[in-house]
């Protein structure tokens, strides 16, 4: 046998005793790094206030642009194809934008009411839905009173 299987291992050298090591000192760390970072987020949004919805459009196109740019595509020639179709966008949005900024205004309020429509015309479908399933589950002798496909018009 060599002398390495002989003696037993040596303790770890530290300042403090290994009697007083802490086994959640990791996870206190990880969770104060993160209270840090959540903090300097916070502080970070709260000096920048949001714009109109046209600048914060162009924020977004621009921070599309950069991403391309940074981000390898199948190709030079298409990241450079993709490039050109942001900036003819931008382009085109831009005077637009300065003419009139508050399409942009109409523009998000306009889809934000869409949505919200087409959330309630979901919601209620799957609420009729879900009262056909129970009412197909209480027997055989009760008619349910939707049909087990319907029709649902988008448009």
């Amino acid at each position: 046998m060599s002398d390495a299987t002989e003696r037993p291992p040596e303790p770890p050298v530290t300042d403090v005793p290994v009697t007083e090591i802490d086994p959640d000192a990791w996870e206190r760390a990880c969770e104060e790094d993160l209270a840090a970072e959540r903090a300097r987020q916070r502080a970070r949004q709260a000096t920048e206030e949001p714009g109109s919805v046209a600048e914060e459009f162009l924020k977004l196109a621009d921070a599309l642009a950069e991403k391309v740019a940074q981000t390898p595509i199948a190709g030079t020639a298409v990241q450079g194809a993709v490039q050109q179709l942001i900036a003819q966008a931008k382009a085109g949005v831009e005077p637009v934008i300065e003419r009139n900024p508050e399409v942009f205004e109409h523009l998000a309020s306009a889809g934000s009411e869409l949505l919200a429509a087409y959330r309630a015309a979901v919601t209620g479908q799957e609420r009729r839905w879900t009262r056909g399933a129970e009412g197909d589950s209480k027997g055989s002798g009760e008619k349910s009173e939707s049909s087990s496909s319907e029709h649902i018009d988008l448009d």
